[in-house]
């Protein structure tokens, strides 16, 4: 049951983690790293959930690993969302939907985030949709995922890097069973 969903994720990682999507580091490193700079940061144990599994999107579709530099935005926030939607609490599907949303929003409200993006984060910024309007910010500010979303964000971020060592998926099963809808009948 919950288990199971938990070790398909696990068994989606080891399949496809391997993929880097242009950046230094596979998908399994950077989804592991987010998770353990949540988890050194005390955040909730539905936030890093949502740390670890925020870029499962990726996971999800057959496109490549350099969709990008063909012009094309998989989406991957919403392809994640709504297969996380099915098995996760709002706590955990919302900041992980949001994690591009943020980016955008930050690039708009802190004009020195911009800079800190890595090229590819720059190049992927283009294709969905650039800086906020003020209405999107308005909007984004007004959602009650707005804050773990930035906070989210700011770990996708951080977990680029390449010799970072990090605890492996089993250690982070924890969190992904508190993030989980209740079964009880």
């Amino acid at each position: 049951m919950n288990h199971t969903i938990i070790d398909d994720i696990f068994g989606a990682f080891h399949e496809r983690g391997h993929r880097t999507y242009g950046e230094n580091v596979t998908e399994l490193q950077h989804g592991l790293q987010a998770a353990t700079f949540a988890e050194q940061q005390g955040a909730s144990p539905t936030l890093i959930a949502a740390a670890l599994l925020h870029d499962i999107g990726h996971l999800l579709h057959d496109l490549g690993e350099e969709i990008a530099d063909q012009g094309i935005d998989a989406a991957h926030e919403a392809l994640g969302a709504a297969f996380l939607g099915e098995h996760f609490v709002p706590a955990v599907v919302e900041p992980a939907r949001l994690h591009v949303a943020a980016k955008r929003y930050l690039c708009t409200v802190d004009p020195a985030y911009f800079a800190t993006l890595s090229p590819v984060s720059v190049q992927s910024l283009a294709l969905q949709g650039g800086p906020m309007t003020p209405a999107e910010v308005a909007a984004f500010e007004s959602n009650p995922f707005c804050a773990d979303a930035v906070q989210l964000r700011r770990f996708d971020d951080l977990g680029k890097e390449p010799a970072m060592l990090t605890p492996d998926l089993e250690h982070f099963r924890p969190y992904l069973l508190a993030g989980l809808k209740s079964t009880a009948a």
